[in-house]
This record gives structure tokens, sequence and C-alpha cells, in this order.
């Protein structure tokens, strides 16, 4: 630095006032600024601060900084707080002369350092916004939202700040999340409110409606609550019973049913209220006229939509007439059982005796028929030409024939009763019909009689062989057998289908048979035509053997002109 020249006293003393007075200039304008008398820009150049006064500003603009909610200041590039308004002076707690000229980071807490120094790069790079807290004068922290933005005087640049309490922002956050969350609570109450409404209603609607239709049916209703308690007795109970619907309903039922029936009504409805399935009982209940009558009881619960069962439905339906008639059937059923077991031991009684009888009538009847050939040849010799005497022994021998003859049918048909369960196989017809045929040999021949067979719609026919053999051959030989002096036999075995039979049909132009009573027809020992040798059990043992085996036969017939009889087997 070059020497200063030496002054003089006078020119020192005048410098000395020239700077006093700049000294004061200063000092009454920087109070002009804080006391807000003028609009002045505080800004640190190269020289020094350098103070831009704002004389000719807009007042209302001023006024409006000063009065404006928000803390509003500016800083210089250290942070210089080189404006600020009263409000953020009263934000702070920290009197407006001690916030100017202060280093603004003395009011940003340690741990939001590196947060500002961010905040304030951006803002020194264009503009920038956050959110931190300050520490004002008395020490506590208060939240504040931040914005940044760079302003231009006279070519030097400044930082513009404005500062929002967030402390109000957040107290009406945290009250709008309070009452928006009792918003919501009063909604879902107020939604629950008349959702229960509703149910009411719909409850209420779906009982009268209940009420209406039980009221509607002939039985006699009734509605009980879980437990199994009464709630409801429809009209048709109190006049069944003459009661008052006054009184109290819960034991209204119990109190008239027979105490033979109560026990067990009793018991059966506790075990379906706690297995919460369907009741059904008969018990007998007293009317108004003091009779029991028979009703049937069944009640059904009622469930909500989480399965829990809301009430009981039931009714009583008269069923005394039913309940009588079923006792009469009942008693029948007994009575005809014990006539069944009774027929049964007489049928096997019967069937002893025969099979008895037989076997012990044979030993006479042979010793009968061995005399009559020891005496035959004495006889003959002793009585030559006695012709009365030889007709004598003629119709001896034939009764004794005949006599044999009735034992053995009796005893095919004590075979017949014991043979129903013969095994059933399937039987090729034609082969059946042809071996019979031989068999029957001698009586075509000697009737000069044609057979004609067609057996191609049903070739075979599951049956016991032996019984249908027995059915063939009964047949044939009896359409041959009655067959009539005025024409050549012909007779036609033939077989068709229906849903349920096959059916074997034997066709004749025989002498007929009067049809007018079936029963007789079939019945044993039962003979139509006497000129021709036979004992009358042939047609009826056709007609067990298809009675055993689950068919049945039939015939139609015309005297003098022929007879069809219809075999049914069962498919």
């Amino acid at each position: 630095m070059p020497d200063r020249p030496m002054l003089t006293t006078a020119e020192l003393i005048r410098e000395n006032e020239q700077l006093r007075q700049q000294l004061e200039e200063a000092e009454d304008l920087l109070t002009a600024i804080r006391t807000g008398t003028i609009d002045a820009l505080a800004v640190q150049s190269a020289d020094g601060p350098r103070i831009f006064t704002l004389e000719g500003a807009d007042q209302s603009y001023r006024t409006l900084i000063e009065q404006m909610n928000e803390g509003a200041l500016l800083l210089s590039r250290d942070t210089t707080v080189l404006y600020c308004n009263a409000c953020l002076a009263g934000l702070l707690g920290t009197p407006l002369e001690s916030v100017m000229g202060t280093t603004f980071a003395s009011f940003v807490p340690p741990e939001f350092e590196s947060y500002w120094q961010m905040l304030l790069a951006n803002g020194w790079g264009g503009k920038s916004k956050g959110e931190m807290p300050l520490r004002g004068n008395d020490g506590m922290l208060r939240p504040f939202a931040l914005a940044l933005n760079v302003l231009t005087f006279d070519e030097t640049s400044v930082l513009a700040v404005i500062i929002t309490d967030m402390s109000a922002q957040r107290e009406i956050s945290a009250m709008q999340a309070q009452v928006k969350e009792q918003n919501a609570l009063l909604a879902h109450t107020s939604a629950a409110l008349k959702t229960q409404e509703s149910a009411r209603i719909e409850v209420e609607r779906v009982a009268a409606e209940a009420s209406r239709m039980l009221e509607g049916i002939p039985q006699i209703a009734f509605t009980a609550n879980p437990a199994g308690e009464n709630t409801y007795l429809n009209r048709r109970w109190f006049d069944y019973t003459g009661t008052s619907a006054s009184q109290a309903l819960n034991n209204q039922l119990a109190a008239r049913i027979h105490p033979a029936d109560l026990p067990v009504a009793v018991a059966r409805w506790q075990d379906c209220l706690q297995s919460g399935t369907q009741l059904e009982v008969e018990c007998r209940i007293l009317d108004r006229f003091g009779n029991y009558r028979w009703m049937l009881g069944r009640a059904l619960p009622s469930r909500n939509e989480a399965g829990e069962i809301i009430q009981w439905i039931g009714t009583y339906t008269d069923i005394h007439e039913q309940k009588l008639a079923q006792e009469r059937i009942d008693l029948a059923q007994r009575q005809l059982r014990e006539n069944n077991e009774q027929l049964t031991r007489a049928n096997i009684d019967l069937d002893n005796f025969i099979y008895t009888a037989s076997h012990d009538l044979k030993a006479p009847i042979n010793n009968i028929e061995g005399l009559l050939n020891a005496l035959q040849p004495e006889l003959a010799a002793s009585t030559s030409g006695n012709e009365q005497a030889l007709l004598l022994l003629t119709m001896m021998q034939d009764s004794v024939d005949r006599f044999k003859r009735t034992i053995e049918h009796l005893t095919e048909v004590t075979k017949l009763q014991k043979e129903n369960d013969q095994p059933v196989a399937v039987v090729n017809l034609a082969t059946l019909v042809q071996e019979v045929s031989l068999d029957l040999g001698p009586l075509l021949l000697q009737s000069g009689g044609q057979l004609e067979v067609d057996v191609q719609q049903c070739p075979t026919i599951s049956f016991a062989e032996k019984n249908l053999r027995s059915v063939v051959y009964n047949l044939l030989s009896n359409a041959f057998k009655y067959r009539s002096p005025e024409r050549e036999p012909h007779v036609r075995l033939l077989t068709r289908q229906t849903p349920q039979y096959h059916v074997l049909e034997v066709h004749d132009n025989g002498l007929g048979l009067d049809t007018t009573n079936n029963q007789k027809l079939f019945a044993m020992f039962q003979r139509f035509h006497d000129h021709v040798e036979g004992s009358g059990i042939g047609l009826y043992m056709v007609k067990k053997i298809m009675e055993n085996a689950g068919g049945h036969l039939s015939v139609h017939s015309q005297v003098g002109k022929g007879a069809s009889f219809f075999a049914y087997f069962k498919r």
C-alpha cells in the first residue's frame, strides 16, 4: 500500500467530520429500513454491503409483504439475512432486529443441516421447495415449508425465501383425518343401522307373510324359537282345541298330547333341537270335544345366512282316519299271514297225506291186482261160458287200473309241489318239441293227425327243462286226444314274444271246450269229455307249473271248432 500523504490538522478534522456524517446517515438509513419507514435492500458486494433504497416502491406491495401470514426473507450467498418481514420474526419468536443481519443457518437444527444445504443449492440453481423444522429463540422446533427462488437487483442476485408455518396445517390435517375417520365411522354405523332396519323390516314382512300363509293352510301350524318354545299357533289350533288365544302358548301343545304318546314326542323333539334335523312324530292330541285324534307332526328349522337356527316352523296334520285304516290293514295282513301259515301247514299236511295215502294204498291195490291175476285162470275155467262173470272180472281189473293211475297222478301232484325250485336253463324249443313228438308217436299215428311247428320267433326259452317238457307234452297230447271225429286233426305249435313274456301257443281243430268257467276248466280231476281216457290232472299241472314260475295259462275255445292254449313264460 503506497504511503498516504500527510494531512494537515484541518484536513483531518474535515475528513473526520465527513466520515461521521456518513456514519450517521448509514445508521439512520438502517434504522429506517428496520422500522419500515422506507423500503430498502442491503446487498453484499465486493466493496462491502451496499444498501439500495426503494423509496419509490409501491406502498401497497410493501404492506402486503409485511402483513402476509407467511414469513419472507432475502439471503445473500453466505445466507446472511438481508431482509425479513415481521411475520417471520414472529414465527421464529425472535425480534426483527435480531434476525436482520444474522446468518439464517443459525435457525436450522444440526440434524437438518445437510437437507438445508441441498435446498439452498437447488434454490440458487433456480427454484427449490421442501419441509423442515426451524429452531426459534425459545429453542422449540416448529415445522415449516420453504420455497426458495433467485431474484436479481442491479445485476446482484439474492435468494428470496417464503416460509410457511406447517403446524396449523398439520393440526388441520390431523383434524381432517379424524373428522374423515369419524365420518367414515358414522357412515358405516348409519349403513349398518339402515341394514338392520331393512333386515328388521324384511323379517317383519316375511313374518307377516309367513303368518298369513300359515293361517291359510288347513293344518294346525306352529312356530318355535331355537330353544323349542312355542311362539305362534294358527287359528286351526284354537278351532280344534277350543282354547283361547290369550292363554300362554308354550305349554298348550304338550298339555293336550296323549299321556302315552307324550314321552316319545318330547324325546324326539329334544333330539331334533340338539341335532337340527327334521321332526316327524305321530301322536294323539285332545280335541275340543274330549276325543283324542291321531296327528302327524312335522317341523323344519329355519336358518339365517350364517347357518344358525332362528326358528322352527311346523304343522300337525290329522291322520286319524288313515291311522285307523292302517290299523285295519295291519290287522287284515296279520290275519292273512296267519291264514297263509295255516294254509301252508295244511298243504304240507295234505302233501304228506297224499304221499302217505298213495304209498299205503299201493300195497293193498297191488295185492288185489295180484289176487285177481291169480283168480283169473281158475275163475275162467270154472265159469267157462259165463259171460257175466268174465265181465265182472274185466270191470274189476279196470277199476284196479284206474285206482293205480289215480295214485300215480296224486304222486305227480305231490312231486309238482315239491319241485318248484327246479334249475332254470336255456332250452332249445325245437329240439324239445321233437323229443315230445317222439314220445307221442303212437298217439299221432293212431289219430292220423298233423303237427305243424313254428318256433322261429322264440327259438329258446329260459325255463326248468323238466317242467317245460311237461307243459308241451300235456298241451300236445290233449290236442290230439280230444280230436273231432268229423275231421282229420290239425295241431299248430307257435311262438311269439311280448315285452314281458315268451308265448307258446297250441291251436287245434278238435272238440273244443266250454270256457264260461275257466276256474273249473283248470281244476284238479276236472274232465269235459268222458269218452276219452284221462284223469283230468294234466291242465291242472300245466297251470300250476306256469304260475309257480311267474307266468300264466289261458285258453280260447269254441265247442265243436277247436281250442287254443296260450302259455306265458316270464322273460
